[in-house]
């Protein structure tokens, strides 16, 4: 038998081995490419060339980069709790869905400038997120014309803080400035520590209750203020 004869034996029957595309493969290499280049680098030539087909091949699955970067949404957004909204009082179910969502959002912070800004409309996971919180909203006495711009202010804060996670410990250190910025300095060296948080844990502690709180205050001002008047 000669070389070639063996080698054309040997050589496995059908096409070249070539991955099998589907939205879920599409979307978790769509987050390993944003990790490691950020928004700049998703491309769908890069991302066909880390999926090893052809342009067209992806183009056969997603249309365009804005509808990778909606799957890309909804895979994420499914992972934030909302269970507190179903069953626990406002402000418990707020506190369980922030934290949950800061730590969703400082594994993937690179994407946080495009899901920011990104329309909900295509994404079944995150509309469905939004419906478990309005529900909680409503249920706990909210008006309907203040919801949404108490969520938007929700996660403001929310974003700010899992980009916050990833900052170095010593962020606020002065340096060779201290001396000139005493007060400061001085505020930074004895900041309020605990072994069981990090910093910018005890900062989004901080930060989510006084949210909390000036929310509940603001709907009862709201409430009141319509008792006033029936009154």
């Amino acid at each position: 038998m000669t070389v070639s004869a063996k080698s054309a034996r040997q050589r496995p029957a059908g096409r070249p081995h070539r991955n099998v595309l589907s939205k879920e493969l599409i979307t978790r290499a769509a987050l390993k490419l944003i990790a490691a280049d950020g928004y700049a680098g998703l491309t769908m030539s890069a991302l066909a060339g880390r999926l090893n087909v052809v342009a067209s091949s992806l183009y056969n699955h997603a249309k365009s980069k804005q509808e990778v970067l909606l799957w890309v949404e909804d895979h994420i957004m499914s992972m934030v709790d909302v269970s507190g909204f179903a069953t626990a009082p406002w402000d418990e179910a707020v506190r369980r869905w922030a934290w949950s969502y800061r730590g969703v959002f400082a594994e993937h912070t690179p994407l946080i400038p495009v899901i920011a800004v990104l329309p909900v409309t295509g994404a079944p996971e995150t509309l469905t997120m939004y419906e478990a919180c309005t529900a909680g909203f409503r249920k706990a006495g909210w008006p309907e014309p203040l919801i949404v711009p108490a969520l938007v202010a929700l996660e403001s804060f929310i974003f700010g803080s899992a980009i916050d996670v990833t900052a170095p410990e010593n962020i606020f250190g002065p340096g060779a400035w201290a001396e000139s910025t005493p007060l400061f300095t001085s505020a930074v060296r004895n900041q309020l520590r605990s072994p069981e948080m990090g910093r910018a844990d005890i900062a989004f502690s901080m930060g989510l209750e006084a949210l909390i709180a000036g929310l509940k205050a603001g709907l009862k001002a709201q409430n009141d203020a319509i008792d006033s008047e029936r009154t």
